[in-house]
């Protein structure tokens, strides 16, 4: 079987670029004007890991921005990525195989599918396996190593490119505390659910000394269908080397494998009329082990002024074989008369092996300043970024359901398919300006990114005996601008306006049989919001916003019924217009020891539609299965052609809601109840309600699931113990039709017990 290539070259002219670009910050200049820090007193803190801030500029941010804090992630016992994110207005977050290993996270209309519409980073570091070549969702970390959660949807995100359109979201990791100690959490369910968390750290030597923490995370389980499991384990480490009283080092570490048995296709309508968790493909299998680190350098411990250059890099290994990769195959290997069908698929039918590898790296400098004067308060945000990324696609067909290897040329499907490289070269820069005086703050921003996309397709054809190469440049320039203005104390209106901005991906920008440039734009759009932020003394927090979201062009997969189609192409313009709330409130008075508490996300998109010229064709004769919606006219020209211009985007609920009730006992004690609510969805762009035999088209049905928690703390020890059940009533809902019916998470039973030292 062929083997991946290596990719060191490149990163080595990366690294060097990288080098050149942080040379017009000068530490020492910034190391002469810092002042002393004033850290957490429990916990070293960490730079560059926040999106957001300290807390006391939150009122200065000029856009939506939330955050899931510890408190929430713990108390709620969050099964899953999904579920925390589920937390926060505007976010739509779609189930897959029922643990939230790969999420498909939506904001605001966009389309949930992998999570491409979204900026997905760790401590302030990209991680998704090609942030601009391939923005997709494949690798997650586990929620259970995360101390919080940001979100960030306004202006602010054009600090954090390339992906500026939904949304930032950055998973915040636990600072090193300053005395050692460590924790142990052991938690089992149903369907066979364990997850064993275990995590030590400390600050050692004098004051301001080296800081160590380390986690590690082994977690298994049955998926939402039958045939499906997975086994994660996940190793972390982070340390923090003091160099000065000015500069430290900081250096992260993290390894991460998964195994499981999953499959990528969906049910067909008779298969999940039959049996909804069903699942025909026991042969498949995914695998995915990734290993990556930063070193991040900070001189200046004040936040006023402060330089921090980030090294960071990562190898993912994706494999995923399977014997079919959507509901019209049954299964992929049925042209093969060794074959046949389905009557075969676990004794002479082959499988497809999807096998990938991404090495990605980049260097970061990023640099802040700030001046206070008598009547106002100047910041300056700026940095630079080299970025490199290199994918290596193969795919290989076996010969026998578990095969995987290329399999006996006798075979009609077997051997090496698919065999190519591609790379994403960028290098980004950014500036941002906050005027802050008296009761009103205005800012304002600039992002540019310079990008080369190649692929080099290198499986022979009969027209290109040495494959076909093809190359092509990319630029943007990306504003964006904001204010606020203090109405009262802890009361707050913001707004801003900021350019919608993500690249195509090589693979739909060349083409894969002449190597030329397709005419796919890149992703542009005009984001707009007003809102208005309530943070008084007592613990309440309470944020209202409107928000704009206007595409001249936004890509979607090129067949709008999802499931068979690999392109993308340019839909032209989209509207997505709406309002979120998002509340936490806690009286400070409680009534015979006990305070209650809600928590309270809701978005409401009215508008998320096709604008412009856009159409869709409906198969109508015997060589189309009747009333299937099709992207493209079929040769014979008999599907009807229908316009779906001001029709709702699929995977776009008009209503979602999170709802979370409790009470908290002086004790410790809790009890929380959670509701999930979603409106119906369409699951294609003619809104159809017609079902079809694949499963693909057709709307997804609104829909309230319930979660419980109880969290007991032992009296007089470092021990807790908790139950949680996940969807309560075991209600089974279709939560996606894109490869064809899956539904989501049946009820889970979860019973935990913690020690910390």
């Amino acid at each position: 079987m062929p083997s991946h290539r290596p990719l060191s070259r490149s990163c080595r002219r990366l690294a060097a670029a990288g080098t050149l670009l942080s040379l017009p910050f000068s530490a020492a200049a910034l190391a002469a004007q810092t002042a002393p820090a004033r850290g957490a007193r429990d916990t070293v803190q960490l730079p560059g890991v926040s999106v957001v801030g300290a807390p006391d500029r939150l009122a200065r941010i000029p856009g939506s921005v939330d955050r899931v804090d510890a408190t929430q992630l713990k108390a709620s016992r969050v099964l899953t990525t999904n579920e925390a994110l589920r937390k926060v207005a505007g976010l739509v977050v779609r189930d897959e195989e029922g643990f939230g290993l790969r999420p498909n996270i939506g904001v605001r209309g966009l389309n949930p599918t992998r999570s491409t519409k979204v900026l997905l980073l760790e401590d302030g570091i990209p991680f998704t396996i090609a942030p601009y070549g391939d923005n997709a969702a494949y690798y997650h970390p586990p929620i259970e190593r995360m101390e919080s959660i940001e979100v960030l949807k306004g202006a602010g995100q054009i600090l954090y490119g390339p992906q500026t359109i939904g949304g930032v979201i950055n998973y915040v990791t636990p600072s090193i505390p300053r005395t050692p100690g460590a924790g142990l959490s052991v938690v089992g369910g149903s369907r066979a659910f364990t997850n064993v968390h275990a995590k030590a750290g400390g600050t050692f030597g004098e004051a301001g000394g080296t800081g160590l923490l380390a986690d590690y995370i082994r977690r298994s389980g049955d998926g939402a269908r039958a045939n499906t499991s997975s086994e994660v384990n996940d190793a972390s480490v982070k340390l923090l080397v003091p160099l000065s009283g000015s500069q430290q080092l900081t250096f992260r570490g993290n390894l991460y494998n998964e195994r499981s048995t999953v499959t990528y296709s969906g049910l067909t309508e008779a298969e999940y009329a039959d049996d909804p968790r069903q699942n025909p493909f026991a042969n498949d299998g995914f695998a995915i082990t990734r290993a990556g680190g930063a070193i991040s350098h900070r001189v200046g411990r004040s936040e006023r002024r402060n330089l921090t250059t980030t090294l960071y890099g990562y190898r993912i290994n994706r494999d995923w074989w399977r014997q079919s990769s959507n509901s019209t195959q049954r299964p992929n290997d049925r042209s093969d008369p060794t074959c046949g069908g389905m009557a075969n698929l676990h004794t002479t039918c082959g499988a497809e092996g999807r096998l990938r590898e991404y090495v990605v790296v980049g260097l970061e400098p990023r640099a802040t300043w700030q001046w206070v004067r008598s009547r106002a308060i100047v910041e300056l945000d700026a940095g630079a970024r080299a970025h490199h990324e290199g994918q290596e696609r193969l795919q290989v067909n076996a010969s026998s359901p578990r095969g995987r290897s290329v399999g006996v040329s006798g075979n009609v499907n077997a051997g090496l398919v698919e065999d190519n490289r591609r790379t994403t070269e960028a290098v980004a820069s950014y500036v941002q300006a906050r005027v802050a005086t008296g009761r009103f703050t205005v800012s304002g921003g600039l992002r540019g990114e310079a990008l080369r996309l190649t692929r080099f397709i290198r499986r022979p054809s009969a027209t290109a005996p040495d494959g076909v190469q093809g190359a092509t440049n990319l630029q943007a320039f990306i504003p964006g601008i904001g204010a606020t203005l203090q109405l009262r104390e802890g009361l707050t209106a913001f707004g801003g306006v900021h350019r919608g901005f993500a690249p195509p991906r090589p693979e739909d920008i060349i083409s894969n049989s002449t190597g030329g440039v397709v005419e796919l734009d890149a992703e542009l759009s005009w984001n707009s919001e007003v809102g208005v932020r309530w943070l008084p003394a007592r613990p309440v927090r309470l944020e209202a916003t409107l928000f704009n979201l206007d595409f001249s062009n936004q890509i979607v997969p090129a067949s709008v019924a999802g499931g068979t189609g690999a392109a993308l192409t340019s839909a032209g313009r989209t509207l997505h217009r709406g309002a979120e709330l998002s509340l936490r409130a806690e009286p400070s008075r409680t009534l015979g020891g006990v305070a209650l508490f809600t928590e309270v996300a809701a978005a409401w998109t009215p508008v998320a539609r096709y604008e412009g010229a856009r159409f869709v064709y409906i198969g109508n004769d015997a060589g189309d299965v009747p009333g299937k919606v099709f992207a493209e006219q079929n040769a014979g020209g008999t599907r009807s052609r229908v316009s779906v211009t001001g029709n709702r985007l699929p995977y776009a609920p008009e209503y979602t809601l999170t709802t979370t009730v409790g009470a908290r006992h002086v004790s410790g004690s809790e009890l929380r109840v959670e509701a999930v609510a979603m409106s119906e969805q369409y699951g294609d762009a003619a809104n159809t309600r017609v079902l079809v035999p694949d499963g693909q088209q057709g709307p997804l049905s609104g829909n309230v699931l319930w979660n419980i928690t109880a969290n007991v703390p032992v009296p007089s020890t470092a021990l807790s113990a908790w139950i949680a059940v996940k969807n309560l009533t075991d209600r089974t809902v279709i939560v996606d039709r894109t490869r064809g019916l899956l539904p989501g998470l049946p009820r889970l039973l979860q019973v935990g017990v913690a020690y910390r030292l």
